[in-house]
């Protein structure tokens, strides 16, 4: 099952179920979207309204997250490209929520950024209340899953000692989410391909059978200390592709179209604009 937060032609913020190309309405959307817990899959499996094609209305972000908790260097082929040592444990920054934007709507890159690079990335959105999980019942955390662009402003990151992770990464526009969070069923988290594309052509394409830390460990390692709330979005690495590692490099163009693939969630695009 997948939901979606849309707006439609009225203007207003609705909830509903995706069946291949059309919204099922399933109701007004409150302040955090579509939050994948027992409750809100309920309710968009119960949708009956209005029935209109995805092609007639806007897509948002389908949740409206508190936490946006991003893991660095968790495939072994970018941790390579980075000409960096596979970490021992999760390396773990945020996202800003302000930087998030839907499925359609344009990456705008700063004016001073001068190295915009992609990472495609899945994300899992938390379902229910977790601390402390153990590795046994990270998984049951786990409301859905969907698709996340870590658009990354590599001069910001790097231009600092410290790599500024935070920052670099936060700037407005620069989290794509969507289009739409599916269900976990029949998910196998130690198989879901990822895969990045720049106009049709292929950048980086992977599986999560590659990831240094699997899902469940990572819930479990930040579990430890943070609470997980429903709503909160994990995105759990990039695989290796990325431009800033590229020779020669190759970073985000004016007028070019980002899609992000994820097994069973279906593909984010975005446009980029160059801010003026």
């Amino acid at each position: 099952m997948h939901a979606v937060r849309y707006r439609n032609a009225a203007g207003e913020i609705r909830l509903g179920r995706l069946e291949d190309q059309t919204i099922v309405d399933a109701g007004p959307s409150g302040h955090q979207g579509f939050v994948p817990s027992v409750e809100g899959w309920a309710f968009i499996a119960a949708a009956a309204g209005e029935r209109t094609d995805v092609g007639a209305v806007q897509l948002l972000h389908p949740v409206v997250p508190s936490k946006i908790i991003a893991i660095g260097l968790n495939y072994r082929d970018h941790a390579k490209e980075s000409e960096l040592d596979v970490p021992e444990v999760p390396v773990v920054f945020s996202k800003y929520p302000s930087s998030l934007i839907g499925h359609g709507e344009s990456i705008v890159i700063p004016r001073e950024e001068t190295r915009p690079d992609y990472e495609g990335e899945l994300a899992v959105v938390i379902g229910r209340r977790t601390y402390r999980a153990t590795l046994e019942e990270a998984l049951d955390a786990i409301g859905g899953i969907t698709c996340i662009h870590d658009v990354s402003g590599r001069r910001a990151q790097l231009e600092t000692p410290l790599r500024q992770f935070v920052y670099g990464k936060s700037f407005d526009t620069f989290c794509p989410l969507g289009p739409a969070i599916a269900s976990t069923d029949g998910i196998d988290f130690a198989d879901v391909g990822v895969e990045l594309s720049i106009d049709g052509e292929v950048m980086q394409s992977s599986n999560t059978k590659h990831l240094i830390f699997s899902v469940a460990q990572l819930i479990e390692y930040l579990s430890r200390g943070a609470t997980l709330e429903p709503g909160d979005v994990i995105a759990t690495g990039t695989p290796g592709g990325v431009g800033d590692s590229r020779e020669p490099r190759r970073y985000l163009r004016d007028g070019e179209r980002v899609s992000v693939t994820v097994g069973g969630v279906g593909t984010l695009v975005n446009p980029v604009t160059f801010e003026q």
